[in-house]
């Protein structure tokens, strides 16, 4: 049996080590022996802790407990006293009683099961989970791991890379440090795209291993191929627009097109509201790089804010009509919600 709390604002490696632990896992009785529990009341939380395995083997129980450290705290803000801190006042926190309760069945949980307790913080806002709550120093002594989205500064990048070379290797191919940094700087710090990405490289290299820079221009989109196709609508310039749309379309599903829009326009909305901040937090806060921010913050200025929303809004429900099936031609219909 075993405990774990992972913990962070990066939800593609949290589900990444989740995954992992599946593995173990008999599939036979996946639907028995793997379940997911969503903020739970006290009672069920007890009982899931306590359930004990059957003849199927090995369970794993996921639990989302982010409800019960109450509102999150900035990485800024640390004005509360232990004692605030511990009463226990928020809505979903669990008491001294409770707690103890809690702390008790942990260290007696069912040799077959495994407990996975689950903390996913909103992305790129700078957001942690209070290290300072009674339950996150009871979840912290067992195998605890906080999972951060990678920064876009030096180090960050860095350390991205290394991500990007190392589940390139466990996908049987081979990123130099070129590749990868090009990868960052098309892509930006979404691991799910690249992840995405590494799949359709590894692809096209088939049967060879190795990536190179052409690769990657040919097969991926790229954050300056999405610039520029944003500055032509901005600008109203749909003729160019048109024509860069059906570029798009040549190299990637209509879909994958408006997923990166949104990340791209998410963004650019994070950037007009925190616009008089210094580079460095921008840069924290919507996951770009200096070099995009500053090309942003040239233009940033000739952008409507309310505009970016809407058309945030219109690809929203675009999306929604095609995955829905309700769209009769998908590429018209995102076609129309960004010239509308």
């Amino acid at each position: 049996m075993s405990v774990y709390f992972f913990y962070g604002d990066e939800d593609y490696n949290i589900e990444q080590a989740i995954d992992k632990l599946k593995q173990g896992l008999d599939k036979n009785f996946l639907a028995m022996s793997y379940k997911t529990l969503d903020n739970p009341s006290f009672v069920d939380l007890m009982d899931a802790i306590r359930a004990q395995g059957m003849m199927f083997g090995k369970m794993l129980t996921v639990i989302n407990c982010k409800n019960y450290f109450g509102k999150p705290s900035s990485a800024k803000e640390n004005t509360e006293t232990e004692e605030e801190i511990d009463e226990g006042n928020d809505k979903n926190s669990l008491d001294d009683k409770q707690l103890k309760e809690l702390e008790e069945a942990l260290e007696s949980i069912p040799e077959n099961s495994d407990i996975v307790f689950t903390v996913l913080m909103p992305r790129n806002e700078n957001k942690k989970v209070d290290s300072r709550k009674k339950l996150f120093k009871i979840l912290s002594k067992y195998n605890s791991q906080e999972f951060p989205t990678f920064k876009m500064n030096y180090y960050g990048k860095q350390d991205l890379g290394k991500w990007i070379k190392k589940t390139a290797k466990d996908k049987g191919i081979n990123i130099s440090d070129e590749v990868a940094d090009i990868l960052i700087e098309q892509i930006g710090n979404n691991l799910r795209e690249i992840n995405t990405e590494l799949e359709k490289l590894k692809l096209i290299a088939y049967p060879e291993k190795n990536i190179t820079v052409d690769m990657v221009y040919e097969i991926c989109i790229s954050n300056e191929d999405l610039f520029n196709f944003t500055e032509l609508i901005m600008s109203q310039n749909y003729d160019k627009a048109l024509v860069e749309y059906q570029k798009l379309l040549d190299k990637n599903h209509v879909l994958k097109i408006t997923s990166a829009m949104q990340t791209i326009l998410r963004k650019r909305i994070l950037l007009k509201l925190n616009a008089g901040k210094p580079i460095n937090e921008i840069m924290k806060i919507t996951g770009m790089s200096d070099k995009q921010v500053n090309a942003i913050l040239k233009i940033a200025n000739k952008q409507s804010l309310k505009k970016l929303v809407n058309l945030k809004k219109n690809l929203t429900e675009a999306e929604y009509k095609i995955k829905s099936g309700t769209a009769i031609n998908p590429e018209d219909e995102v076609q129309n919600a960004l010239i509308r």
